[in-house]
């Protein structure tokens, strides 16, 4: 079985984040790391290997889409436990929105599979700086196959796919046949970390890089002048200022506490 994790490398959500001069997210200038939710996506591409019945038959491949840092998001997929890892890397998909990236991602999951569809390729709910979540459900539309989202706990047999999907007011179990698209949600087991052992590992395991040459994709179909969305305008966060103390010195307390909640609208 064949299976392909995308992932995506996000600025730090703790870091001085800011935008370049064309709007658009600063992803060299600023430290970044593998997107949390895809951690989970990694995660369970991970125990499908290891419940397989011949384990060695499955190999699970990391694809991210990015500038020259995006590489450090396939080599902590690696690390974890990922058999092989493939970076896209040109200066003009910058700028891409999603529509022009799972272009890009399905021509590399296609050739990451030795140019077919694997059996599994698996995403994260979300990214973590974009949180658009459409990335799965496009990804499968380019691929021609079925998508099955939002899994809080996946189980395979044979060439079926099981998820559970857990809603606001009930719990929905649904079935696929592989080759598919999955997303899973940060609710479908806690990532491991990287091992001594995992990370000395990763420095021996293959990782190709492609450009869109390479993937047979043509520059003026990505970038910022083909985007379907832009952002037109930033203005900084204002600094937050003191907060009013309410003081119950003679029992008012409550009542000045209430006057500042109704003020504000909260009541």
């Amino acid at each position: 079985m064949r299976i392909v994790v995308c992932v995506k490398h996000v600025p730090d959500a703790t870091a001085d984040r800011h935008f370049e001069s064309d709007y658009t997210v600063d992803r060299v200038g600023v430290d970044g790391l593998l997107s949390e939710l895809d951690e989970y996506a990694v995660e369970q591409a991970l125990r499908l290997k290891e419940k397989a019945e011949s384990p060695e038959d499955v190999t699970v491949t990391a694809v991210t889409v990015g500038p020259e840092k995006a590489a450090d998001a396939v080599r902590k997929a690696l690390q974890m436990g990922a058999d092989a890892g493939v970076h896209v890397s040109d200066e003009a998909i910058a700028g891409s929105d999603a529509i022009a990236t799972s272009l890009v991602l399905a021509a590399a999951v296609r050739k990451a599979a030795g140019g077919g569809v694997p059996d599994l390729v698996m995403c994260g709910m979300a990214s973590t700086d974009g949180s658009m979540g459409v990335l799965p459900a496009m990804l499968a539309e380019r691929l021609g196959v079925p998508q099955v989202t939002l899994a809080s706990q996946v189980e395979t047999q044979g060439d079926q796919v099981r998820i559970k999907r857990d809603g606001d007011t009930a719990t929905e179990v649904i079935g696929a046949r592989m080759p598919l698209v999955l997303s899973v949600t940060d609710q479908s087991g806690e990532a491991r970390y990287p091992s001594f052992k995992g990370i000395m590992a990763a420095k021996k395991k293959p990782m190709q890089t492609y450009s869109l040459v390479d993937l047979d994709v043509s520059a003026d179909q990505v970038g910022l002048s083909v985007a379907w969305s832009v952002v037109e305008g930033t203005e900084a966060r204002p600094p937050r200022t003191a907060g009013e103390i309410v003081r119950d010195e003679d029992g008012s307390g409550a009542t000045a506490l209430t006057e500042f909640l109704a003020a504000k609208k909260f009541i």
